[in-house]
Parts: structure tokens; sequence; C-alpha cells
């Protein structure tokens, strides 16, 4: 057995320095140093002190003291970042790239059907994306109210009376392939699936969303003040709304004069009459509607949340936020204004710290505690440990309580942080109390109360398992930051060089059997390529394994390593003829 190492530009080897072996290695993994979450609210406090005297004024006289809400846009030529800060902690996180697909979800296209699938009951639609889109048959039959709006109102029409009696049944002949049809991404495409979508289109406005091809008004149920639902029943009534068409009163509408509903409604009706121009010129595949880019979501989402103050970092889209609040509400104004400090405004807020904390697989609890997460194709699993933790002899039942109590806030902030969709499973460390176990729950979903994605949590099981669900419309945030890794292909592991000396060992007596079996009496020479860390273990470990296969079989090995070749990698040839042997 004899071994050779191969090694490239051997010349600049003599000219390399220590930064080329650094280089080559990968990138050791920073610590991030939890953040104080006491000095963020500190410096928030601070900010805080310096609104608008009538702003402080209002809020003193608030019987509830409501916490200091900060909206920061960073725009950048290739990315563009907000973030909402509630008493300086990260509440929110949003990022979007000029190739991202963060904008195709509640976009709205002109697509022609490809395939009718009978099995799924669904079409697969081509809308001029790289993957053809996923319309299930229930999406394309009118959909029933929400559970989550009251129906106040039917504003039906002539001929939607005449459509009411379409079923599943009809739907492969009513939308044969070939056929155009108008659709509206409601979920992403994610890994190796297309867009999913629906024929149910609903442009949202900042008090309003406008359906136009369904008949039944409503208003959110979270507006739960049964005065107030009466006074908005009575604005549904009195709004002039076109034939088969309505709308639903968003949780923003509460406490709203009837004028803002009736500014909203003309906005959305002549957003509609432009899409609708659209599908008549236009033809399949054709995109008819998008999503405004994320300055001028975070402007429309802002004026229906309650804000305190928005700052941007960037002349241009500052006065595109300006111009866009000043269409709405000329007193919101006062609320944005320009960063212009030499200190990137991320790091001024301490909110790079934050996010680089986000992407941590261990989550820090205040108490010492820690969250780990783990994300994966069919589920995200979050583990709770008490870490570092001490507690006081005898007080292990409260600790247990308390780390649960923490690791409940900080899951439901990291889900919404890291945009974390489909089944997520936590593993609470398990406590014998039923009242324990519900007020975890009961936290859980308070934690989780505000969330925009539909989410669904089950009660803690007596091992101590929750279940969650929560609506995915697009990729994780740690999807659009992260690539699988191209050397070990997603899996975060390569084989030992142990189990690489098994399968080599294995497969040349294999070949030099077959080869043997074949009646070739002639000397037998092959040349292997390898890692340089599989000839180490062949030359020290298995050497003399490798010595009594050369004399059982009578054949001459040779191994040639080149540090370029992957570790799993190896090739066995014909020593004389270069070929590869398998």
């Amino acid at each position: 057995m004899t071994a050779d190492n191969q090694s490239n530009n051997n010349n600049s080897n003599s000219h390399s320095t220590p930064y080329d072996e650094e280089l080559k290695a990968p990138p050791q993994e920073g610590v991030v140093k939890p953040i104080n979450p006491s000095g963020l609210r500190k410096e928030a406090k601070e900010r805080a002190k310096k609104r608008p005297l009538v702003t402080k004024i209002i809020d003193s006289l608030r019987k509830e003291k409501k916490p200091f809400r900060e909206l920061i846009i960073n725009a950048e030529p290739l990315e563009k970042r907000v973030a909402l800060l509630v008493d300086g902690i990260l509440e929110k996180f949003d990022a979007e790239r000029g190739s991202n697909d963060n904008r195709i979800v509640g976009g709205i296209f002109k697509g022609r059907i490809k395939n009718l699938d009978p099995g799924l009951k669904a079409a697969f639609v081509d809308i001029g994306m790289a993957k053809n889109a996923f319309l299930h048959y229930w999406d394309i039959l009118p959909a029933a109210a929400d559970s989550s709006v009251e129906v106040v109102r039917v504003n039906r029409s002539s001929k939607k009376k005449k459509n009411e009696k379409l079923t599943i049944k009809d739907i492969p002949s009513r939308y044969p392939v070939g056929t155009e049809i108008v659709l509206q991404v409601t979920k992403g495409p994610i890994g190796t699936k297309g867009p999913r979508t629906t024929t149910n289109l609903s442009l949202p406005g900042r008090f309003l969303v406008l359906m136009p091809y369904s008949d039944q008004c409503g208003i959110s149920r979270k507006i739960e003040d049964n005065k107030e639902r009466s006074r908005l029943k009575k604005i549904i009534q009195s709004l002039t709304i076109p034939e088969g068409m309505s709308i639903i009163i968003r949780t923003a509408g509460e406490g709203k004069k009837a004028r803002y509903f009736v500014r909203d409604l003309h906005i959305l009706l002549k957003k509609w009459e432009e899409i609708s121009t659209n599908i008549e010129k236009s033809r399949a595949p054709e995109i008819l509607y998008e999503e405004p880019d994320l300055v001028e979501r975070t402007v429309r989402d802002f004026l229906t949340e309650e804000v305190d103050r928005v700052m941007v970092d960037n002349k241009k889209n500052y006065d595109l936020t300006i111009e866009l609040v000043s269409q709405i509400s000329k007193r919101s104004k006062s609320k944005i204004a320009l960063y212009e400090d030499s200190i990137p405004i991320f790091e001024r807020y301490n909110i790079e710290r934050q996010i680089a904390q986000t992407f941590q697989r261990q989550v820090p609890l205040p108490s010492g505690g820690q969250i780990v997460i783990d994300e994966t194709e069919a589920l995200i699993a979050i583990d709770v440990n008490t870490g570092s933790h001490k507690s006081k002899a005898g007080d292990e039942k409260d600790t247990i309580f308390q780390v649960n109590c923490e690791a409940a806030k900080e899951a439901a902030r990291q889900i919404q942080l890291r945009n974390i969709g489909g089944l997520i499973i936590i593993d609470f460390i398990d406590m014998k109390q039923r009242r324990h176990r519900n007020a975890i729950l009961t936290k859980m979903k308070q934690a989780m109360a505000n969330d925009k994605s539909k989410n669904h949590i089950l009660p803690i099981s007596p091992l101590g398992i929750m279940q969650m669900t929560r609506q995915r419309q697009q990729e994780s945030m740690s999807s659009g930051v992260y690539t699988d890794c191209p050397y070990c292909k997603g899996r975060g592991i390569v084989k030992s060089a142990a189990s690489i000396s098994v399968e080599l060992q294995r497969e040349l007596s294999s070949i030099v059997r077959r080869i043997r079996s074949q009646g070739q009496e002639k000397n037998l020479s092959l040349r292997i390529l390898v890692n340089p860390t599989i000839i180490e273990r062949l030359r020290k470990e298995d050497a003399d394994l490798l010595v009594k296969l050369e004399k059982l079989f009578d054949v001459h090995l040779t191994f040639r390593a080149d540090p370029n070749y992957h570790v799993e990698n190896y090739k066995i040839l014909d020593a004389e003829t270069g070929n590869e042997i398998k």
C-alpha cells in the first residue's frame, strides 16, 4: 500500500499567510451576549420623555398605562428591514430583499389551469412563476364567513344567485384545463411547493377589507364592546357597497367615525376598478395586483396600530412615508422622524444584537433557564431547560413553574420573530399540578393573541407537551437568511472517517472478488482517491487490514489524497487505464 498527497497551487503555498488557513476553515460562530431587558426599557423610557407634550398628557390621563411602541425602518439598497420595539425590546421583525418572494402573498394573478388532479381535488395553475400555483377545489367555491367575523349584512346580486349552486363535482367541467382564472396568493412558495391560491379575493385597507366576490359583510369579533358593535353595524348598513361585493370592518376600525370608513371604501373600490380593467386587458399568465413593498405595508399597518414613534433612516422612504400618512391621517405625521445620526439605526437601538439572538439555537431566559429551538421540514421543536437556574431548597415546584412561564412568553416571541409556521411542539418542564399547566396555556394564548397569523394552541399534555399550529404564509425568517450547507446538504453532519474506511474496504473487497471471479489472473493494481482525513485513518488504525487485503487477493493498492475532495467522496480507479471501477 502506498500513498501520495496532492496539493493544489504548490507555488502559491510558499507565500501563504496565517489568514489563508483561517479563511479555509468555517468561521467560528460568535456567542451573542444576552442584552439586559431592564437596560433596554430604561433607554426606551428616556426616549418616551421626548414625545410631544400633548401626547404625554393624553397618556397620563389614560387609566391603563400602555407601553412605548416604536417602529424602526432601515432602508438599504439590497434590503429593507422593519423592527417593532415595545419598551425597547424587539417584538416584531421583518425583512425584504429585492429578489424576495414576500410580496407574492396577497398578489392577484390571472392564470391558466395546466392540470386537474382528481385525487388531490386541486388544480395547478400557471401564474408565470417557476412552479405552478396550487388551487384546491374548496378555494374555488364561494367562501363561507370566517369564524372570526360576525356577518351583519348580505349584499347579494342576481348574478350571484345563479352561481350559488356550484359544487366540487362541477369544478372539472366548469374549469377544464386551459381555462383562464383570476386568483390570489394566500401562501408563498415554501421549499419544493408552489404558492397556494384562492379565487376568493380580498383587498385590505386601513379599517376595511374589501371582498369583490363575496356578499357577506361583517365585523371582526375582536371588537368585543356590544355598543360599539351596534354602532359599526349601522355604519355598514349605511355604506354604499356595489352588488355582489362585501366588506369586513377590521379591529382597527373600533371607535372610528363613519367618514373614515367611507374614505377607506372609496380607496379600495378605486383600486379594484384598476384591477378589473387589468383583468379585461391582460392575457394569462399575468400579475394584476402586487402588494406594496415593506415600507408601504408598514405604513398601512402602523396606522392601524398604536405606535408612538416611527424612525426612518432613508430620506426617500421618509418622504414616501410622510406622503402616504398625509393621505390618511395628517395628525399621525408628527410621529414620523428622519434618523440622521452617524451610528447605523439598528445599532443605535440595540436591534442588531437582538436580531443576532433571534437566530441562535439556544435562547436564554431571565431566570437562567433557556429554550432550544430546532427547525425541521415537518415541525418545529422547542425544548425548555432550567439551565443554570439555581433554586432554593424545597422550592423546585415554583422554580419549574417560573421557568415555564418565562419560556412560554419567550417561545411566543421567538415564533413571531422568526415567522415560524406549521406544527410546533413545545416540551415544557414537567408540571404535576393541573393549575400550573392551565396557567402556562393561558400565558401562551395571551402572548400569541396579537399575532396576525392564525394560530391554534392545545392544552398541555400530562407529559408536559404543548402542541400548536401557526398559519404559514411564507418561508420562515431563517430560511431567507440561511441556505442549506453545500458540504453536508443540510444534514448538519457528515460521515466519520471510520465509517468511510469501513465502506471503502467493503467496496474494495467486493470489486477485487468480482474481478478475480471473472478469471483475471494478471497483477491487479488499484488507485483510490480520498480526502486527507480518510487517508490518515487508513495509514494508522486500518493499515494492517489493508495489508491483509492486498495479500489475500494479490492486489496492489495506491492512495492519493486531495484536500479538495469531499470527506465522504472516494473513487476507485484501475491504476493502468485510469478508468473508474464500479
